[in-house]
């Protein structure tokens, strides 16, 4: 299976596309869209998908990347329970925002994440883009974690992260890939506009409807 998975499907702007990449591709287009839905199926489609991502990301040499994936599978779980029973009293999860502190524990994670991930490939492995590869694998592990919960402003972190992710893979001749985040980016700004829709139509007062009119004495 994994030789087929590295085996060369279609050759994209002279450089071999493997099966691994084109079903990544696939995949993950599908995926995306399920979660800007608020689609409970994304999160075994994500699952697939991060186990395709795993085989392209270690052939490539991104393996901060390939590690990420598997990360991803356990949080591909967490999130689909708590979709499913994360909400008030074990309801479907709906989606809010991020509070402060978060914010603040999120930032201080990120820091401390991209620089370890950092020394680690510098040091450890033969990795040609130590710091991007860390960048992008902490910027989508905090990404993920927001839509475990729902949390609008995931989308703006994959915003960011896509935008660093697209120039990395063309770098790495990865340009299927590098396609599918071009792809993945206007359905951020599709989901991000999707959920912050979702939360202004809860913020809105129910209408009150009109009562009998008061008797006249």
């Amino acid at each position: 299976m994994i030789d087929w998975l590295t085996g060369t499907a279609v050759t994209v702007a002279g450089t071999p596309t493997t099966w691994a990449e084109l079903l990544g591709f696939a995949t993950g287009v599908l995926n995306v869209w399920l979660v800007a839905r608020q689609r409970l199926w994304n999160w075994p489609v994500g699952i697939v998908n991060v186990l395709l991502l795993m085989v392209l990301f270690w052939t490539a040499g991104l393996y901060a990347d390939a590690g990420l994936q598997v990360v991803y599978v356990v949080l591909g779980l967490y999130g689909w329970w708590n979709w499913l029973f994360g909400g008030a009293q074990r309801s479907r999860l709906r989606v809010s925002r991020t509070g402060r502190g978060e914010w603040a524990g999120l930032a201080v994670a990120g820091v401390l994440l991209t620089a370890g991930l950092w020394l680690l490939l510098t040091r450890y492995t033969d990795s040609t883009v130590p710091l991007a590869d860390a960048l992008t694998t902490t910027l989508s592990l905090l990404a993920t974690y927001g839509q475990t919960r729902k949390l609008v402003e995931s989308w703006w972190i994959w915003i960011v992260a896509d935008l660093v992710y697209v120039p990395l893979y063309l770098y790495k001749g990865l340009h299927l890939t590098a396609l599918l985040y071009v792809v993945f980016l206007g359905l951020c700004v599709l989901g991000l506009r999707a959920w912050s829709a979702d939360l202004r139509r809860r913020a809105e007062p129910e209408a009150v409807a009109p009562g009998p009119a008061p008797a006249v004495p």
